[in-house]
Order: structure tokens, then sequence, then C-alpha cells
């Protein structure tokens, strides 16, 4: 029993001793241990394992992220609210006819008054059938000295029969009228060339001659007029 009394004593005594220390040296006593911890960490730090094994420790915070919800199933829409009855028109009131207007009365057409017959036309007086016109006067053949320009034609020389060396008499035969003016003309004798022949006409179908006059009266008929086409070495 004596042995196991002696640790309590000393326990006892240990506290007795504490409690004996004062406010300031019990301060002192504590910041003095906790500097021993802080010195005693910090030493360890400086050991290069030590510090290592401390950044690999460091610790690693994961968020847990909630899954998603499952997607929500689509409803199926309403159904259609039912279709309300359409009320019945109302029946239509009965038409009452109203009574039939009197006929009115017929109307007489006055006989229309006699017309009086058309007293007859006068008989068409008989016209006198149309004088017959009168005979052309004879195609004459003025003498040669008839055929007298007045003005000298104007002959165009074709430019083709020209490079062909083209030449040759054309004979022409002219009716002239009383005014001098050549109304027909046509070919008496060919110079063997169309180019020519053509060319002699056209210039006295423009000519212009002198009205032939006998015993005061200028007279017309046809004249031979012969044109020449040569060509100057």
């Amino acid at each position: 029993m004596a042995t196991g009394s002696a640790p309590r004593v000393r326990r006892n005594d240990a506290l007795q001793r504490r409690d004996g220390l004062t406010k300031g040296q019990l301060r002192a006593v504590i910041a003095a241990i906790a500097a021993i911890h802080v010195g005693g960490g910090w030493a360890l730090l400086q050991i290069p394992a030590v510090r290592d094994a401390v950044t690999e420790a460091v610790p690693i915070f994961v968020n847990f992220v909630p899954a998603p919800e499952p997607p929500k199933p689509d409803l199926p829409p309403p159904p259609p609210p039912p279709p309300r009855p359409t009320p019945r028109p109302p029946a239509p009131a009965p038409i009452v006819a109203a009574p039939p207007s009197p006929a009115p009365a017929p109307f007489t057409v006055p006989p229309p008054p006699p017309v009086p017959e058309p007293a007859p036309a006068p008989p068409a007086p008989i016209e006198a059938p149309p004088a017959p016109p009168a005979p052309a006067p004879p195609a004459r053949n003025l003498p040669p000295e008839a055929a007298r320009f007045d003005g000298e034609p104007r002959v165009v020389y074709p430019t083709a029969s020209k490079r062909l060396r083209e030449e040759g008499t054309v004979t022409l035969r002219v009716y002239i009228g009383e005014d001098g003016h050549p109304k027909d003309v046509q070919l008496s004798k060919s110079s063997g060339f169309p180019r020519l022949n053509d060319a002699a006409i056209e210039a006295i179908r423009k000519a212009r001659f002198k009205p032939y006059v006998e015993n005061g009266r200028a007279l017309a008929g046809w004249v031979t007029v012969p044109l020449v086409f040569t060509l100057e070495n």
C-alpha cells in the first residue's frame, strides 16, 4: 500500500509547486514551451526530405458536382375543349304574301292612218348613147428636117461601153407632139450593143424638139433620129 501511494504524493507536490508560481512566471513558461515547439518545427522544415514531404502532402480539395436531373418526360398536350354546340337559327317567320295588284287595263293601239298610195314616178328620160370618140388622127411621118433639137440632147456614154470600146449608130423612131415633146420613142435599128441602145432611148426621151410648123400650124408626127456613139482614138 505504501508503494502505491508514493506517486500520488509526488503529483500532488508538482501541482502544489505549479500552483505556487505567479501569473507572470506561468506566462513565461508557456511562451518558452511555444517557442520551443515553433523552433523545432522550423528546424524540421529546413531538412529537404521533411520539406518535400510536407509539400507533397498538400491537401487537395475536390468539389463534387451533383449529377444533372434526368429530363422530364414531355407531357401530352391537354385535349382540346369539346366544340360548343352551334345554336340552331330561329325558324324564319312565315312570309305573308301581299294581295296581287289588279292587272292593268289592256292598251288598245289606235289603227294607223291610211297611207296614201305614192304617185307613179315619171318615166326616166331616155339618154342618148354617148358619141363615139373622135378617131385618132392618122399617124403621119414628118420630113427629116422636122427632127430639130431645141437644145443639144444630153447623151451619156456608158462607162462599160467605153472600157469595152463599144461603138455604133442607134436609129430611133420618135413621135413628136405639137409642142415639140417626144411622146413615144422606139428602137428602129440597133447599134449591136444593148447598153448603147438604152443610152440613146433615155437621152431622146429627155430631149426637146422644135415644133414642126406647116402652113402656120404645128403638126405632130413621126421622125427618124440617128445617134452615133464614137470613141476618140
